[in-house]
């Protein structure tokens, strides 16, 4: 049930998200589903993974699933720029229990978004990222992919119940 904002006080009116980039596009996630933002390194591969999982790293003591947001929205891997490829960042997310980090180009500010600016995921938006989506808003001639974490990560809860 969505009611009217007429610049309303009432709780949920703004929404905080981080702001993440994959190129030039711009993505957000709930700021209350991000734990951690920080540089991945000693990322170790793990034979047989799916290709959207980059391999495992340690996060002050913990072994961390790293995953490719690239390749998870079904993006070509970044051209390997020596400069490009260290800026790589991560966001540190937990789903089910797990800690997976999420790696991105970039990481940009939180923004605290009304409902004045949210609108439906477009019909015309790639079927891989629609089912990944939630909304977007509108921000001065750009678009914000608003990620659900559930869903980026639902693949890998789902794999691990199997076993």
């Amino acid at each position: 049930m969505q009611a009217a904002n007429a610049n309303g006080t009432e709780t949920g009116a703004t929404d905080d998200f981080v702001t993440v980039f994959v190129g030039e596009t711009l993505f957000g996630l709930a700021i209350e589903r991000v734990h951690d933002v920080f540089v991945p390194s000693g990322v170790t591969p793990v034979p047989l993974a799916p290709a959207e999982i980059v391999g495992l790293l340690n996060l002050r003591g913990r072994v961390v699933t790293a995953l490719c947001l690239r390749r998870r929205l079904g993006l070509p891997d970044a051209e390997a720029d020596g400069d490009k490829a260290k800026r790589k960042m991560a966001i540190g997310l937990e789903q089910g229990g797990e800690t997976f980090a999420l790696v991105v180009d970039g990481v940009g500010e939180v923004l605290k978004l009304g409902a004045d600016s949210r609108e439906a995921v477009p019909i015309n938006l790639d079927p891989r990222w629609r089912n990944l989506a939630t909304c977007v808003h509108r921000l001065d001639g750009r678009l914000l992919v608003i990620l659900d974490v559930d869903a980026l990560l639902g693949f890998s809860a789902a794999g691990a119940q199997a076993a």
